[in-house]
């Protein structure tokens, strides 16, 4: 079970020094460096090298590094993939997946670099084809985590744009159950109205229900609301540690189900429980470093 935190997620464009250097400060579980779409296609050449000196200076702590390269389909995708060997990042994030054999072309391209022993890959889902493989990626070779592209899937779909995301519903939860079922990383899309607060708290809200371990933010004024939503609130650690107090204690009386605020409570719910716990922990831990 995942217990490391990725509650926010911040993508950082690569061509931008000053901001990979503040990233170094900020208070977020993850980083996703972005020599993709945050990009200019004139300044693919020089974000690759800027973000290559950046990550071999280190200094991003706890944090994971996630770098986004271009896809293989374009002129920048084999050097992206080069480049960052040397810098040995935790995760190479492919967009647009389509198929698992999208993945094992990636990890087959890794394998032939240094520096790539113990990174792993993450994958875009952003297309209606990969959407539709989704629970083949996800176990395919080296993959750790999916990254929801609502924006490009939004656009392929022709879906209008819906505060709760109706249009939405059936591709977000065919990738929870495909990560879930493989036991990856799985972390909601982006919220594009960086200064709507209320707007981000409720599709962030969504998507913690959904089961997505946390959220893709675009502005640091995001990172704050993603990590309260995505942790376990003050009541969830309660019921948690009375949840398994009671357990354990119906367990020493010969019971296979305790009670708890009026609510049964079997192995199931004790699992989970020890799972907030977990969570809690390391973002306490995170938090005091």
């Amino acid at each position: 079970m995942q217990h490391r935190p990725y509650r926010s997620v911040l993508y950082i464009p690569a061509a931008r020094a000053r901001a990979l250097d503040k990233a170094r400060t900020m208070p977020v579980d993850a980083i996703i460096f972005d020599l993709e779409d945050a990009v200019a296609l004139s300044e693919k050449e020089t974000a690759r090298d800027t973000l290559y000196q950046e990550l071999c200076a280190g200094g991003y702590g706890s944090r994971a590094q996630i770098v986004r390269i271009n896809g293989f389909d374009t002129p920048w995708g084999a050097d992206d993939l080069a480049t960052v060997a040397g810098a040995r990042p935790e995760a190479v994030l492919l967009p647009k997946v389509n198929s698992a054999a999208d993945i094992e072309d990636l990890a087959a391209r890794m394998d032939a670099f240094d520096g790539f022993e113990d990174t792993k890959i993450w994958a875009m889902m952003e297309t209606p084809e990969g959407i539709l493989n989704a629970a083949a990626i996800a176990k395919a070779p080296r993959m750790q985590g999916m990254v929801m592209g609502t924006n490009d899937l939004a656009k392929d779909l022709g879906a209008r744009f819906d505060p709760d995301r109706l249009p939405m519903i059936a591709a977000l939860g065919m990738c929870v159950l495909a990560a879930k079922a493989a036991g990856i990383v799985v972390v909601d899309g982006v919220y594009n109205a960086f200064r709507d607060e209320d707007g981000l708290m409720k599709e962030a809200n969504q998507g913690r229900d959904m089961g997505f371990d946390g959220k893709t933010l675009i502005h640091p004024a995001q990172v704050a609301v993603a990590n309260d939503i995505f942790a376990p609130s003050d009541d969830d650690i309660d019921l948690a540690r009375r949840q398994i107090e009671a357990f354990e204690l119906a367990e020493a009386e010969g019971k296979g189900i305790a009670v708890v605020d009026g609510k049964i409570v079997e192995n199931l719910h004790v699992e989970t429980a020890k799972a907030t716990l977990a969570k809690a922990d390391a973002i306490a831990k995170i938090e005091a470093a």
